[in-house]
């Protein structure tokens, strides 16, 4: 009979009126004690205002049948096709959605739909990875900061490399506390070709140039990430670097440059198929036997060797210790040992190697000089003029 009477009155009912009548009777249908034949009349007048041409009375169905395992299916399933705002609620929070449902809505492409399927509650990783693999950038973002979003490591790394150019979605990643380090130094690379892209477009400095002051950026930053690795985490860092193309000469030389002699030697001991402790026992063999050997079975090129024997050398003579900076700064002396013994070498196929080295040189007496007014500053040092001259020296 209320169903009757319903039915009824919504013909000629304002659409607000309508809406409010439509939330009471689904209200009815979960909570009230119905009789069959009244609940499937319920059921079936709920189904009807589902054609409603006014969305408020579906956002009214959807917020009451949203969170709620007993609703009707066939009206759920239709709300979460409905348009997204109205979706939303039931896309967010119904029980009855499965998986499968859940992955087709995603592909739709609809921002909004998948924004909303990533802030599901205890959302397991094979939603979170169609998202990362299809969503839109915002879908992502909401997954990232959804913390109850299952997302294996696989699922980061496709969201770094679609939109790790992003500012917000780098930010989000670079707070989870389970990013691995590689993932780490994919979002270094995209930030640096992001910057490079930003001044060329800007025409701040030619391509080129943007590009190699980028590229270097960004091996600064690795090996500064790579000297805050754990041993254990560093491995996993090389591979990344070498499958990704980055395990250059130049960056295995920087490193070496900068005292970080585990990753120069970790990244030998992968280069040259060779065991790390073998790696360490050659490396660190006053006589230097066997490192011209291991040079070549890493398959670096010839051109640089000279480059990494005088640091090695250096290393067995000084070591790096005593060197301002940490183990993520060149060191000016060493670099400097390093560039004079190349130099007196001369041969044109290492011209190259000192165009590099000089670069090297100039951005380690920059970082000393900036280290030195650090310091000085800090400790508000008044010097003599003598001293003042020792220090500049």
């Amino acid at each position: 009979m209320i169903v009757r009477h319903f039915l009824q009155w919504v013909r000629t009912a304002p659409a607000g009126d309508r809406a409010e009548a439509t939330s009471a009777l689904a209200r009815a249908f979960l909570y009230s004690d119905l009789s069959d034949s009244d609940r499937d009349a319920a059921e079936g007048a709920l189904v009807m205002m589902l054609d409603d041409t006014s969305p408020l009375v579906r956002q009214a169905m959807a917020e009451v049948f949203a969170g709620c395992d007993v609703a009707p299916p066939t009206i759920v399933h239709a709300l979460a096709y409905d348009q997204p705002d109205i979706a939303a609620p039931v896309l967010k929070r119904s029980p009855l959605l499965v998986d499968a449902d859940l992955v087709e809505i995603v592909a739709t492409g609809e921002p909004e739909r998948q924004a909303a399927v990533a802030a599901r509650v205890d959302l397991p990783c094979s939603i979170s990875a169609a998202i990362a693999e299809v969503g839109s950038a915002e879908s992502c973002l909401v997954l990232l900061e959804n913390w109850r979003a299952e997302i294996v490591p696989f699922s980061i790394d496709r969201i770094v490399e679609r939109f790790g150019h992003l500012g917000v979605i780098r930010d989000a990643l670079l707070e989870r506390d389970d990013l691995a380090v590689s993932t780490r130094q994919s979002l270094v690379v995209k930030l640096s070709q992001t910057l490079a892209d930003f001044v060329a477009a800007r025409e701040w400095l030619p391509e080129e140039r943007a590009r190699r002051i980028a590229y270097e950026a960004c091996e600064r930053a690795t090996v500064a990430l790579a000297s805050d690795t754990p041993d254990g985490e560093l491995r996993p860092l090389i591979r990344h670097l070498r499958e990704s193309g980055q395990l250059t000469a130049g960056l295995i030389l920087r490193s070496l440059l900068s005292g970080h002699v585990e990753l120069f030697e970790d990244a030998l001991a992968e280069l040259a198929d060779v065991p790390l402790r073998r790696v360490v026992g050659i490396v660190h063999d006053g006589r230097g036997s066997g490192f011209r050997a291991l040079y070549d079975k890493a398959g670096l090129p010839a051109s640089v060797f000279p480059a990494f024997r005088e640091a090695v050398e250096a290393m067995h003579d000084d070591g790096f210790v005593v060197e301002p900076g940490g183990a993520s700064g060149l060191k000016r002396r060493i670099v400097e040992r390093v560039l004079a013994r190349c130099e007196d070498e001369t041969p044109e196929e290492i011209a190259p190697l000192l165009t590099l080295l000089r670069r090297y040189a100039a951005e380690a007496a920059r970082e000393e000089a900036r280290l030195f007014c650090d310091d000085l500053v800090a400790n508000d040092w008044i010097g003599t003029d003598a001293e003042w001259e020792t220090a500049a020296a």
